[in-house]
């Protein structure tokens, strides 16, 4: 599976995550099912994520949005 990266500002840095289409996908879909920005759910993502690497993170919350759907 080929990578594909984007950039996000975060709490004002500027930061690069590199994940599968597949997730970008899920994550792109509850954004704009929720209403946001995809920007702003990695925003609330990234404060949310511990100590856990900001990659791993987006790839979990993708994982639980698709286990949530009917």
């Amino acid at each position: 599976m080929t990578l594909m990266k984007r950039s996000f500002s975060l709490s004002g840095h500027r930061t690069s995550v590199a994940l599968e289409a597949e997730f970008w996908t899920v994550l792109e879909r509850e954004a704009e099912s929720a209403g946001k920005s995809m920007a702003a759910l990695v925003g609330e993502i990234d404060v949310a994520r511990g100590m856990r690497p900001l990659a791993s993170a987006l790839r979990v919350h993708a994982l639980a949005a698709v286990a949530r759907r009917p």
